[in-house]
């Protein structure tokens, strides 16, 4: 997967960086199924330490149908961040067409147990176009 992150936004000095990759070994686009894994940096560059606690994410499909994600931390953790510390993990997202969006926030407590929402930037999932078979074609 390659590293360099495509998306990035900043709320109160937390910066989160995203680069998502289409994976055709996981995709099965014969049955109407798109795969992608996506890759997310957080970044402390704040003066406090603060800890995720929760996750909301938004997905869109090609064919308009929007789901909305809620849950503990990220891939079972929850990660607290020194100032100018960082936090890396990897997740994938499931798709039935083969173009779609993501975003969302994270919510941190601040050390005082205030909590504050962190933006996730906005960004596409799109297969290559080798990959957008959606059915089987009739065959004579």
């Amino acid at each position: 997967m390659k590293e360099m992150f495509q998306h990035a936004a900043t709320t109160d000095g937390i910066t989160v960086r995203v680069v998502a990759n289409y994976l055709p070994e996981q995709s099965r686009p014969d049955d109407g199924k798109w795969f992608w894994v996506y890759h997310i940096r957080i970044e402390n560059g704040s003066h406090e330490r603060v800890q995720l606690v929760s996750r909301h994410w938004r997905i869109a499909d090609a064919d308009g149908r929007v789901s909305h994600v809620d849950g503990e931390g990220v891939v079972g953790e929850q990660p607290v961040l020194n100032p100018g510390r960082s936090h890396d993990y990897v997740s994938g997202c499931p798709l039935e067409t083969p173009f779609g969006t993501m975003e969302g926030f994270y919510t941190f407590h601040r050390e005082d147990g205030h909590p504050f929402e962190v933006r996730i930037p906005f960004f596409p999932l799109a297969a290559p176009a080798n990959a957008e078979s959606r059915a089987p074609e009739a065959r004579g």
